[in-house]
């Protein structure tokens, strides 16, 4: 009774770095109820973003946008939380903090950003390489061969074929691109570990401490085989990377271990009481997994700008081997379970492209929800449309940024909200094909938790879903579910004797929830796209796989004759 009581006065703070903005929520560590939350927008740059209109390829951020919206974000969050019964700054007992990945950012050997000196203050380089930055993908390619040759295990781990939104292939590019920033470089760290060590005072880069699931999905980094590859493999890349070896660390840890304790400094930068637990850093999927309740059989889809789905399996069962995906790592996701990502490229920032670029709408929440009803009223094939969602290159399965869009079967009478829904439809397929290669390889699903602001404003886009992939789907209550599974994690780095929880799951268990609606499949519905999803996965192999032998003449024909059947009903 009386550790229940102490929770029940309980509060934990979670902070998610995006792509555009920090989110901070706090919740009561005994249910996981919201207090309040807070968000701190990125000023630099196009919504965050800082861009190069001689390079599609690029794209960074300012750090110190970090810790400006991280101030922001925090006070915000505190000042909705007031009238939350029993609330009071005093009683947050453990901080979370996630964020995008893989998104390293370059430090002088005090671990403070070379973009904050003067020589470096304009220089591209010096900034966090955010996930979505491309500029590397000959280095991942380089970086593929290479250990197929050499590290054909690690590679394989990895889902056979590196990134470049990941880690090594950015680094790498950095020393062609700019061999400068390089070598001023006292280390690179990803903004999940950066932050944690920010808050807790971290000023040696030899004791920053790093994070399994950057470290194991996106650094080829594996505990089990001493951390990074072996000397021979950088060495085959360029001689020059290990000359400096500013990247390279020993150990990584998963994310129910503490990374420290809040410091004075930052302490009254946020208004919170010093000393509070910092949990390890962690990627925003792997967080907004937590926050889903992910566990063996459930997959959770981080749904946002891009989408990362993930799931577990049991430690005890052999590892799997998924060609294609982001890696099945041990204890990246929950502590003693193998976790398994994946993702698409674009999936909010495809809706995004066609209703603010495209379309140009004003008001951009009132088009979406206009194209959504619009869409509604469209039954699956009626538009004639099929599309590729590779508007940003393909994540999963290909791994393949030069790869892009495409919506077929357009006539003059083709409307803007048919090809809403066809774009909706195509990240559907998208997904499907996720799920289809974790059924291959005996990791099997029937139920998808969706997480995300999207999913929770749109109905149609969850029955469209649940329809294209034959699983169920649910939503979580939270709007702000990394964030929650960064506040679960800092209930966790505080332990049950200050009113939080020894393990990942006991804490999922009270602070996770789900919505009551559930999304089922329609027959009817299922069994066009089924017929669709041949000519999807026909266009994939088609443009996306080297030598494939798919004749595409029979789909124009075929999408006008389901169109022309649904029409005469």
């Amino acid at each position: 009774m009386e550790s229940h009581s102490v929770m029940e006065d309980a509060f934990s703070l979670g902070l998610d770095f995006g792509t555009n903005s920090v989110r901070c929520v706090i919740v009561r560590t005994a249910d996981g109820a919201e207090a309040g939350q807070g968000i701190g927008r990125y000023k630099q740059g196009e919504q965050g973003i800082l861009l190069d209109l001689r390079d599609p390829d690029l794209a960074r951020q300012h750090p110190s946008d970090y810790l400006e919206s991280l101030i922001d974000s925090v006070h915000q969050a505190l000042e909705n939380s007031w009238d939350y019964p029993g609330f009071s700054p005093e009683k947050i007992i453990g901080i979370g903090i996630d964020a995008t990945g893989s998104t390293p950012l370059p430090l002088d050997r005090h671990t403070v950003p070379l973009a904050f000196q003067d020589r470096f203050k304009e220089n591209f380089n010096a900034m966090a390489w955010l996930w979505k930055d491309h500029t590397s993908h000959n280095e991942a390619l380089e970086i593929t061969r290479r250990a197929w040759e050499l590290i054909p295990n690690r590679i394989r781990d990895n889902g056979g074929v590196y990134s470049p939104e990941w880690f090594l292939a950015k680094v790498f590019h950095c020393l062609h691109e700019d061999p400068e920033v390089f070598q001023a470089a006292a280390g690179w760290a990803e903004i999940s570990d950066w932050i944690p060590g920010v808050l807790t005072g971290v000023n040696r880069i030899e004791n920053l401490k790093r994070n399994l699931c950057a470290a194991g999905h996106k650094a080829l980094f594996d505990p089990a085989q001493n951390g990074f590859p072996p000397q021979d493999f950088f060495d085959s890349l360029d001689e020059r990377l290990l000359a400096h070896g500013s990247f390279l660390y020993s150990e990584a840890h998963p994310v129910d271990r503490l990374a420290g304790y809040l410091t004075e400094e930052w302490a009254q930068k946020l208004k919170l009481p010093a000393g509070v637990p910092v949990a390890m850093g962690a990627l925003d999927g792997h967080t907004g997994a937590i926050g889903a309740g992910v566990s063996p059989g459930v997959v959770g889809n981080i749904f946002g700008t891009s989408s990362v789905l993930m799931t577990v399996l049991p430690g005890e069962q052999a590892k799997p081997e998924i060609p294609g995906i982001c890696g099945v790592v041990y204890s990246s996701i929950l502590p003693g379970f193998w976790g398994i990502e994946a993702g698409q490229a674009a999936t909010g920032d495809l809706f995004r492209w066609w209703v603010d670029d495209v379309l140009n709408s004003p008001d951009s929440s009132q088009a979406h929800f206009e194209l959504s009803k619009q869409s509604e009223r469209l039954r699956p094939g009626e538009s004639g449309l099929l599309a590729l969602d590779w508007n940003h290159g393909n994540r999963c399965l290909l791994v393949d940024p030069r790869l892009s869009g495409l919506i077929l079967g357009q006539s003059l009478k083709t409307t803007a909200a048919e090809i809403y829904r066809a774009l909706v439809e195509a990240t559907a397929f998208g997904a499907r094909m996720i799920l289809d290669r974790f059924r291959e390889h005996g990791v099997h699903c029937n139920q998808v938790i969706n997480a995300g602001g999207i999913p929770s404003k749109n109905p149609f886009l969850m029955q469209v879903y649940a329809d294209i992939t034959g699983c169920s789907q649910r939503l979580v209550k939270s709007t702000q579910t990394s964030a929650l599974g960064a506040a679960i994690c800092g209930a966790v780095a505080a332990g049950s004797h200050r009113g939080g929880y020894d393990t990942i799951p006991q804490a999922q268990q009270a602070m996770c929830s789900q919505s009551e609606i559930s999304y089922v499949p329609c027959k009817q519905n299922s069994e066009i796209y089924d017929r669709l999803f041949l000519h999807y996965r026909n266009l994939h192999d088609a443009f996306g796989v080297a030598g494939s032998k798919v004749d595409l003449f029979p789909v124009m024909k075929d999408l006008l004759e389901i169109r022309d059947s649904i029409r005469k009903g």
